[in-house]
């Protein structure tokens, strides 16, 4: 099967290109620059020059099915760079797919779809998106997701499904173990509400397990949380992943509710004045740390026929190894 993969330069991209190609797939991968092409080559893939807001159909030529991992993620940036790359980019790459002939469409959503600031608990697919959030990642994620979902056509051959990981880890990532490594070195670690917010996972490995899973199963236009065994408090998870690479996190703590105030000055001043760098907290990583995300797995187990093949205790011990 030949598949096409954006994101593939990032850390859930990367990894589905990289089993992908092991297991036999020819794999096309959108890449922006030449370190891109270089990455997608060592990970087995084939480079081809294009970007989500001007892929075209020609750009998935001989495409069986797409796997978009692609989304804007960074916690700060432009007002409107969530809706050019995570809305009108997946309805670009909508669009390209169905032009190319292509069979599934296998989008990599998130629980933030569904977040308005609440806690969320024991939540299945059931649970309502959240278009209106005021949250701009979880706002276009939602947006991004309901789009795929629409598409899904499978009387004309072209089938969309949604895979919604929460709280992605392991070896390879590129934002969360390497914010807390900096943090700590800093003096800056400060858990909110004593890390008591309880948390649903996603390692890596199982995550990829899933996307391998979703070219051939799950009924189209569906979602389906993929999840670890379990779930823990984010003090727990997170001095795990901590520990399991050498360092200790301190136990200073602050209000989950002062956090979130400091945050929404904190980008009010940014926003007023234009400063460049990113505020030193923003109200959604405020939010993530002192919410409970807990999601129920069964409709993936059910119809997809996922299981967790790496529980959390293992994942842990291998990051002390590959971390």
């Amino acid at each position: 099967m030949q598949i096409f993969v954006t994101g593939a330069s990032g850390f859930v991209g990367g990894a589905a290109c990289r089993r992908l190609a092991d297991e036999g797939h020819r794999v096309v991968a959108m890449s922006r620059s030449e370190a891109s092409d270089r990455k997608i080559e060592a990970l087995g893939g084939t480079p081809v020059r294009a970007d989500l807001e001007r892929v075209e159909a020609h750009h998935l030529d001989g495409s069986d099915a797409v796997v978009h991992a692609a989304a804007f993620v960074e916690p700060w940036g432009p007002r409107d760079a969530w809706d050019r790359i995570n809305v009108g980019g997946t309805k670009n790459m909508l669009a390209a797919a169905r032009a190319a002939g292509v069979r599934r469409f296998v989008h990599i959503g998130t629980e933030a779809a569904v977040v308005r600031g609440q806690h969320v608990r024991d939540a299945d697919e059931t649970m309502s998106l959240a278009p209106d959030s005021p949250y701009p990642y979880c706002r276009t994620k939602a947006l991004a997701e309901m789009a795929v979902r629409a598409a899904s056509a499978p009387a004309t051959g072209f089938e969309t499904i949604v895979l919604r990981p929460r709280f992605i880890w392991g070896p390879g990532d590129q934002t969360l173990l390497p914010l807390i490594r900096e943090m700590a070195a800093a003096g800056k670690w400060v858990w909110l509400d004593g890390g008591r917010a309880v948390t649903s996972t996603t390692h890596i490995d199982n995550l990829v397990d899933a996307i391998v899973l979703a070219l051939d199963h799950g009924r189209p236009g569906e979602a389906y949380y993929i999840l670890d065994d379990g779930s823990r408090t984010m003090r727990a998870m997170i001095s795990g992943m901590a520990a399991a690479t050498g360092l200790a996190l301190p136990d200073r703590s602050m209000p989950g509710w002062l956090a979130l105030a400091a945050a929404t000055l904190l980008e009010t001043v940014w926003r007023l004045f234009a400063l460049k760098d990113a505020p030193p907290l923003t109200r959604h990583a405020a939010m993530v740390m002192c919410r409970d995300c807990t999601l129920k797995g069964g409709k993936a187990a059910a119809e997809l026929g996922y299981r967790p093949r790496v529980s959390v205790d293992q994942g842990l011990a291998d990051l002390g190894i590959k971390g």
